[in-house]
């Protein structure tokens, strides 16, 4: 190829003259394809005449591209968000559960323990009560029951002296009854030493009021005409004075 004329040129370096070179073959190439003419006789095409389409199309796909990766960027982020809601939603759900379970359980717990505690409160006091009714029960069958009569008088009372340590017998008893008041409880005397001096002698052994106070025995009457409590005071006395009842044979 001949060297281009260009002013200069031979004032430039031997890479700037394969440079300069370069470009104008690579302009002829230019012109000499513009004008060569397509499979259209008729038509003629120039470098001018030459779309740009390729870079437009390479454009809108990079667009397309980068609007694409935006939308599955948004889509996964989206999608994360949703993920992690439910995973809290279902968090909450769960401890809601356990809280109500744990909540249910103690209210069951609290319920039996209470119900045990009536349980074992209903135990006690239904064995305070059979201990009450058996006691009862044991204390009446002790208690023994006595006619109303002299004979049940004397035997309540020789039960109560028996008790207290105090001496004496049916028959002495018996005895000094009917010397005395003939059996009659509400027997007063009201003619003898006694009498006058305001003191008469009362009851089933003929007991003055001083001497039944001072020899009243604890678990009888105070009432002096009572019949077990006469014969309870006065055998009290004549243990006191004579040793017992049964060496009482005349006024005492």
């Amino acid at each position: 190829m001949p060297l281009p004329n260009i002013p200069g040129y031979n004032r430039l370096t031997k890479t700037h003259k394969y440079s300069a070179a370069g470009i104008a073959a690579a302009g002829a190439a230019a012109i000499a394809f513009a004008v060569v003419p397509s499979g259209d006789a008729g038509a003629k095409t120039t470098a001018q005449d030459l779309p740009d389409k390729p870079v437009a199309l390479t454009s809108q796909k990079a667009d397309a591209q980068a609007h694409h990766e935006v939308l599955e960027k948004q889509s996964a982020l989206a999608a994360q968000q949703a993920k992690e809601e439910a995973a809290k939603k279902a968090a909450a759900k769960k401890a809601a559960a356990q809280a109500a379970k744990k909540k249910a359980a103690e209210e069951a717990a609290a319920k039996k323990a209470a119900e045990a505690k009536a349980a074992k409160e209903r135990a006690a006091k239904q064995t305070a009560s059979r201990s009450a009714t058996r006691i009862e029960t044991v204390a009446a069958e002790k208690k023994k029951t006595y006619p109303d009569n002299l004979d049940g008088w004397i035997r309540e009372s020789l039960d109560i002296m028996k008790e207290k340590g105090i001496p004496g017998s049916y028959e002495g008893i018996h005895r000094n009854i009917i010397r005395e008041s003939g059996g009659n409880p509400r027997a007063i005397n009201n003619w003898d030493i006694n009498a006058q001096n305001g003191v008469p002698s009362k009851g089933l052994l003929q007991v003055i009021a001083p001497t039944f106070q001072a020899y009243h025995v604890e678990g009888t009457s105070w009432d002096a005409f009572d019949p077990v409590a006469n014969i309870t005071a006065a055998c009290n006395y004549a243990a006191d004075r004579y040793g017992s009842m049964d060496n009482v044979n005349g006024p005492y």
